[in-house]
């Protein structure tokens, strides 16, 4: 896995549901259905995208069913990326994480001017097996997860409604907001059936290794998005970041960026190795999280590289 003339090296082992290309076809025939809107060549960039795939690959142990669901839900955020990269002022945005959360906490019976169309329409469908199947704390924990995201997308709509290029030291955490990989750590829980007591969920070694496994995922993303991205971002990149502020040329900040991934990878391994025991009744349900961070950064890295959305 190569970025620029430096090599990412993923020690963690790739996975796919051997589900991914049934779902694929399944999600494309249910978009169609959920919305008939969806235009043929919408339909189609969506299935060249391979979105299921994606799912398989961080949720690979799911069942076919709720690979499904899985599937829809990632294509929603992928469609809620597209719609706020195109056209939303900060306060689109802002409208649209109110009729979410609105959605998402009280139920598809309410409305919300910010959340309307095609991008509610999915949203309703998609969510209606965790919303039935899953317990309160995790649909807090959920809630509280997509709330973070797009307050975070309204952050980077704000810095390029100004013009604003955001310091390195104010990209990082914006970056583990808009990357939503947080929402994927949730949808670790409803893909394996456990649901980690909050104290659980939020100790703190277990965070730094999520903030740390995002970071991962995010930067590939942004070397793999770059060309994509110098066009559209504003300077939302960390390669671009990097080579603002180390005043150097993007192909530069690459390989700046690559390294420092790499040495990232190498924490992310030794924090996994130094997760506590929470006792034999907990301890196989943390592993099963774990190994679903993990899969987050891996799947990324793999899906990124098959998939139409990034052309190399």
């Amino acid at each position: 896995m190569t970025g620029g003339s430096k090599r990412f090296d993923c020690p963690i082992p790739p996975r796919l549901s051997p589900h991914a290309d049934a779902v694929q076809e399944w999600l494309t025939d249910r978009l169609a259905r959920v919305d008939p809107t969806l235009e043929r060549g919408t339909l189609d960039r969506l299935h060249r995208a391979g979105f299921a795939r994606y799912a398989g690959r961080l949720y690979p142990d799911a069942t076919e069913a709720d690979l499904r669901t899985l599937a829809a839900l990632f294509t929603w955020f992928f469609l809620v990326d597209d719609h706020c990269d195109s056209r939303s002022t900060p306060e689109d945005v802002h409208a649209l994480r109110e009729g979410v959360l609105r959605l998402l906490r009280v139920g598809p019976a309410s409305r919300h001017p910010g959340l309307t169309g095609r991008l509610r329409r999915i949203l309703v469908d998609a969510w209606h097996v965790p919303r039935q199947r899953m317990p309160q704390r995790w649909r807090v924990r959920f809630s509280d997860a997509v709330a973070h995201h797009l307050s975070g997308v309204r952050r980077e709509a704000a810095n390029k409604a100004a013009g604003r290029l955001p310091t390195r030291a104010e990209y990082v955490p914006l970056r583990r907001a808009t990357s939503a990989a947080y929402v994927s750590y949730a949808l670790i829980e409803f893909a394996t059936g456990r649901v980690l007591p909050d104290a659980v969920y939020h100790h703190p070694l277990l965070v730094r290794v999520a903030e740390t496994a995002n970071d991962l995922l995010s930067w590939f993303n942004d070397v793999v998005s770059l060309d994509r991205d110098r066009a559209g971002s504003g300077g939302h990149n960390l390669v671009l970041v990097t080579a603002h502020e180390r005043a150097v040329s993007p192909e530069a900040a690459v390989a700046l960026v690559v390294d420092e991934w790499q040495a990232t990878m190498a924490r992310f391994m030794e924090l996994c190795a130094a997760v506590p025991s929470f006792g034999p009744g907990l301890d196989e349900a943390v592993a099963v999280h774990l190994a679903g961070v993990a899969n987050s950064v891996r799947g990324t890295i793999d899906w990124s590289l098959e998939s139409a959305r990034y052309p190399t």
